[in-house]
Formats: C-alpha cells, sequence, structure tokens
C-alpha cells in the first residue's frame, strides 16, 4: 500500500482523507452525533437555497465568524448540541468544504477525534494508494493539519502490514507523538491564535481531543454520510 501525506490536492485516484482540523472536519465528524447527513457547500448564497431545498440546518463561518443569518457558526460542540428534529447540516466554511470538492477519489474526512477511526476505515476500503491531506488555510500551511494528520498517518501504519510511505507522512508522523507538544501546537498555530482572538477556545480545546469518536465521514454525489460497519 502506498500512503502519503499532501497538501490542499490529493495525489491519490483511490482514497483520500481531508483532513481541516481547525475545524470544519471536526465540525462535520461531530455532526453526526446530531444529524444524518452534511451537505457541504462553497459560497453562504449557496447555503440559504440548500436550507429551503432540504429543509436543513445551516452552519459555517468565514474567517473563523459565524455568517450572518445562519442557524450556528462552524463550532464542533455548538453543531453537535444544537437542538433541531432536522436531519440535514448544511455546512460552508472557508478551507474544508472547498477541498472536499476537487478530490478525484473515494475521500473520508479525518481530524483528531476521529484519527484512529478514520486510518482504520481507509485501510478496510483503500486498494493501493491511501493520500492524507492537508486542508492548510487559505494556500498556507497549518501546524494542526500537519499534527492531526501525523496521528491518522501513525493508525494507517499500525492497520497495514506492508506500506510505502513519503517523507512528509513520516515527519508528521514523528511530530504527532507527544500529546502535550501537540496540543500546544494546536493553541499555538495561526489558527489556534486568531480563534483564541475571536473567543473560540471551547472549540481548540475540542478539535485537540485524540480518538474520542469512531464517526467516519464519506463524501458521495456532493453530500457526507457515515461509512456503516
Amino acid at each position: 500500500m502506498k500512503v502519503t501525506l499532501s497538501f490542499e490536492t490529493t495525489i491519490s485516484e483511490d482514497v483520500s482523507i481531508m483532513v481541516d482540523a481547525l475545524r470544519a472536519s471536526t465540525t462535520i465528524t461531530s455532526a453526526f452525533n446530531n444529524f444524518e447527513r452534511v451537505i457541504p457547500c462553497s459560497t453562504p448564497e449557496e447555503a440559504f437555497k440548500l436550507k429551503e431545498e432540504f429543509d436543513g440546518v445551516i452552519a459555517g463561518e468565514r474567517n473563523g465568524e459565524k455568517i450572518e443569518g445562519f442557524d450556528v457558526g462552524n463550532s464542533p460542540e455548538s453543531v453537535e448540541k444544537y437542538e433541531t428534529e432536522k436531519k440535514t447540516l448544511i455546512l460552508t466554511t472557508t478551507n474544508g468544504t472547498r477541498i472536499l470538492e476537487n478530490m478525484n477519489s473515494k475521500v473520508l474526512v479525518g481530524c483528531l477525534v476521529n484519527a484512529k477511526a478514520a486510518g482504520e476505515k481507509s485501510t478496510e476500503i483503500a486498494n493501493n494508494h491511501i493520500d492524507v491531506v492537508m486542508a492548510g488555510v487559505k494556500g498556507k500551511f497549518a501546524l494542526e493539519d500537519f499534527l492531526s494528520c501525523g496521528e491518522i498517518l501513525y493508525w494507517i501504519c499500525q492497520n497495514l502490514e506492508e506500506y510505502e510511505i513519503n517523507d512528509l507522512a513520516k515527519a508528521a508522523i514523528i511530530a504527532s507523538r507527544d500529546y502535550n507538544s501537540l496540543k500546544a501546537g494546536f493553541y499555538n498555530s495561526r489558527t489556534g491564535m486568531r480563534l483564541a482572538k475571536l473567543g473560540y477556545k471551547k472549540d481548540i480545546a475540542y478539535c485537540c481531543q485524540k480518538n474520542i469518536c469512531d464517526n467516519v465521514a464519506i463524501y458521495e454525489n456532493n453530500e457526507l454520510k457515515l461509512i456503516k460497519d
């Protein structure tokens, strides 16, 4: 099995794992504790249209802040605890939802909270190549994505007997092994500091929890649903 780490776009036509740790991937993963499907979209205008079409809840952010008129922001805990009878969440974010649309492979969603589950599930469905993809922030490297990918890659390798792995992936695994340093990386990253300044420290704390969730979403037909065992 070929195992790689990439940035923004996937180099695999087999299985890819999109990672936007702060916060889209974590919000998507946690949303399945409250919703049956998540529909990602590119713009707030599209989100409002989809809300009418699917009678859903709209969530999202631009530059870290909740979008005016939306039901909830891009906060994993807020989405998870949002009180509603509706089963569809419509989500638009600055980075993660944009990345999803540009992958020509089976696409899973990974983050730190479901790293073990995402890594294991990818090895079950892949044929020859698993590519873990850092979403980054507006075209720039994001430390929290790199560290989260390292945890996912660790579990991928733990579940494979034979694999070929690129050096960037090896570096991410090494960087992610010390959990205290990993958490510090989340808080001291460019994204973490911006979210803290905006008053979202609780979201950072939620997103840097390791392996607390078994939800793994797959992107098919322009929507996300849980992979069933």
